[in-house]
């Protein structure tokens, strides 16, 4: 096959007119071009140029090859400078996974950052309930990166983002200075989750370590909707405090004993600069809670 070495001595041979002029424009020796328009001839089977006594000419050959010579190395050129850009952070795409009750919370303002600060790069976000549906995109090559709860199993790099809480979502009327026990629980109608959430599977997990079984009055997908029909009187919900926003119209209480879970995120890429940068900025930001969720916590 044709290297780009030839290619461009071609090109510069036929811009030129001349082997002692291409040479000196590409800095290399007469000797080492001819050596490279010969590999070349002896690739295509005939001549690309003709020597005549002062310069040289392309033949039919030349004539027909040297355009895509020039497209082949302009693309040469692109494919460099895209992963110079990639590499400073100007250009690129980046694939995120996240979890779907942490898009807003922790997700969105680092998104946000991002197209403000770094234009040229596309941003792909795909989103999971179950964070070994998670791990599984990253590992298949659909995400660069994936955030949400630690899986059941991964191995490969892993970062910490920090800590939610796991709160009860009750109706404002129930507000209250108390926590709420497991035992609890176990007498009250639950607004759980449908079996694709993993966050249901870890909940009963959880639950049947204290000896507790909790009874589903309705059961939904999103982390989000259940804090909402919480609200609304159907049941208490068990949702992250990545999933509440500051206008929850709801109030929350801790559990008793708390209940946390770890926040992580998860790539098999771990020294591609743009997972690095996003997951320091992550890292920087760690896991926030709105203002107003925080208050009731620390007044229980």
């Amino acid at each position: 096959m044709a290297t780009l070495r030839a290619l461009e001595c071609l090109v510069a041979v036929l811009d030129c007119g001349s082997v002692t002029e291409a040479a000196a424009r590409l800095h290399m020796s007469q000797p080492a071009l001819s050596h490279q328009l010969a590999a070349l001839e002896r690739e295509i089977g005939t001549p690309v140029v003709q020597r005549l006594p002062r310069g040289v000419r392309p033949t039919a050959a030349g004539r027909a090859i040297v355009a895509d010579a020039r497209a082949a190395l302009a693309a040469a050129e692109r494919v460099v400078h895209t992963g110079r850009a990639v590499a400073a952070g100007t250009d690129g795409q980046l694939r995120i996974g996240c979890a779907e009750s942490m898009t807003a919370g922790l997700l969105a303002p680092v998104l946000r950052a991002w197209h403000r600060r770094y234009p040229g790069i596309y941003l792909a976000l795909t989103e999971q309930s179950s964070a070994d549906a998670l791990a599984e995109l990253a590992v298949s090559g659909q995400v660069d990166i994936a955030v949400g709860p630690q899986p059941s199993r991964w191995d490969g790099s892993l970062d910490v983002i920090g800590e939610e809480e796991i709160v009860a979502a009750l109706p404002a009327a129930e507000n209250s200075s108390a926590a709420i026990a497991f035992d609890d629980l176990a007498r009250q109608p639950i607004v759980h989750y449908h079996p694709d959430n993993g966050l249901g599977t870890w909940l009963d997990e959880i639950a049947a370590h204290h000896g507790v079984t909790l009874t589903a009055a309705t059961r939904t997908r999103q982390v989000t909707t259940a804090a909402q029909l919480a609200a609304a009187g159907l049941g208490i919900a068990l949702v992250p405090t990545t999933a509440l926003t500051a206008s929850f119209s709801g109030a929350v209480a801790s559990l008793k004993p708390h209940l946390t879970r770890k926040v992580v995120a998860m790539t098999v890429t771990p020294n591609d600069p743009l997972v690095q940068r996003f997951t320091a900025d992550l890292r920087r930001r760690g896991v926030p809670v709105p203002a107003s969720i925080a208050a009731q916590l620390t007044r229980r």
